[in-house]
């Protein structure tokens, strides 16, 4: 099964949160995980994803333009992610400065394509994804990993 962690990231917060999703994932046997960028990605390794976990820092309260355009290119592969796992993660210069709305934008993406979307598990939260201001410490690499695992172990269970 393969598993596309795909991020946007300037200052690099992005970046070390997406390696945390990627480790996660990558702990569940039978994964295979891309780790891959805006600039990195083409169609067919987006197409061919069985679940996809898509990162952005906040710019004006949505993804940056970058990750967008990743949605905005590949709609002519929408009908082949119908019934994926999709599921996100998020980062701001601030402790209010729209993570949630961030997250909800790529899910909204997403939902958009057909995907069956998730947020990260109740014992990292229980919301709509992981999400943190600045760097990310500890606890959000920890929770990261689980939203990794979650996404991979759902997907799984999905291609049954």
């Amino acid at each position: 099964m393969q598993l596309l962690v795909l991020y946007y990231s300037r200052s690099g917060n992005t970046k070390r949160l997406a390696q945390a999703v990627a480790e996660g994932a990558a702990q569940v046997d039978g994964v295979d995980v891309l780790l891959k960028t805006p600039d990195e990605i083409r169609i067919e390794e987006f197409r061919d994803s069985d679940a996809v976990i898509a990162g952005s820092p906040v710019y004006y309260g949505g993804s940056a333009a970058e990750l967008k355009k990743v949605f905005d290119d590949f709609l002519k592969v929408r009908k082949h992610m119908e019934g994926k796992v999709g599921a996100a993660f998020a980062t701001s210069a601030h402790p209010t400065g729209g993570k949630e709305t961030t997250l909800m934008a790529i899910l909204q993406a997403m939902l958009i394509y057909g995907m069956v979307v998730m947020g990260d598990p109740l014992e990292a939260g229980g919301h709509y994804g992981v999400a943190c201001a600045g760097a990310p410490d500890a606890h959000t690499l920890e929770s990261a990993s689980k939203l990794g695992a979650r996404v991979a172990q759902t997907a799984q269970r999905l291609l049954l």
